[in-house]
């Protein structure tokens, strides 16, 4: 049974985390920084959560309702779909660019181990890959291995384009030459 408190001050305590983790990264992170940093006392904090691994994984989780959030684009699916494809890449990226610099590499090792995380965007891109062949817009082709490869390829990107340090600008040019080249070999 969990007897831990959700309030104001877990709330508190999240921003001050993710914070810190914009500012300075997440290897810096502690119990001990937070607490400080709020004027609370250790029972403050545990009273809240277990450890701070469950204070990153809230500041995860927000980051990632962010990236579900900028799925959305203005380009109709219908009249542009390979528009709207780039659209949602692009605006993936520059919806997560500044969170991953600073947490790039607590993302990047979450996003492995979150099954919920994959799995939403799994499916987000086979719904599209199943439009694409539906409308006739995409070849057929085997629409779980293309997901796969698809969510590998941008997740990838991102965390490469992250921590080398490519201007957003750059990082968008490139993802967007990249999409258009795979986009030639599986278009209709």
């Amino acid at each position: 049974m969990d007897n831990l408190i959700h309030d104001s001050i877990s709330d508190e305590i999240i921003a001050v985390t993710e914070r810190i983790a914009m500012e300075d990264g997440t290897k810096d992170i502690n119990v001990r920084r937070i607490i400080k940093e709020l004027g609370v006392t250790n029972r403050v904090f545990y009273n809240r959560f277990h450890n701070i691994d469950e204070v990153l994984e809230a500041v995860y989780n927000r980051a990632a309702q962010g990236m579900h959030e900028s799925f959305s684009t203005d380009k109709d699916i219908n009249a542009d779909f390979f528009g709207y494809v780039t659209d949602v890449c692009v605006n993936v990226l520059i919806n997560t660019y500044d969170i991953k610099n600073r947490f790039s590499q607590y993302m990047f090792e979450f996003d492995s181990y979150s099954a919920s995380n994959y799995t939403w965007w799994k499916g987000k891109i086979e719904q599209l890959i199943t439009f694409g062949k539906e409308t006739g817009k995409l070849k057929n082709v085997d629409s779980e291995m293309l997901s796969y490869s698809l969510w590998c390829f941008l997740r990838g990107f991102n965390a490469d384009a992250v921590n080398r340090g490519l201007s957003k600008d750059d990082a968008i040019a490139k993802l967007t030459f990249g999409l258009n080249c795979l986009f030639e070999g599986i278009k209709n």
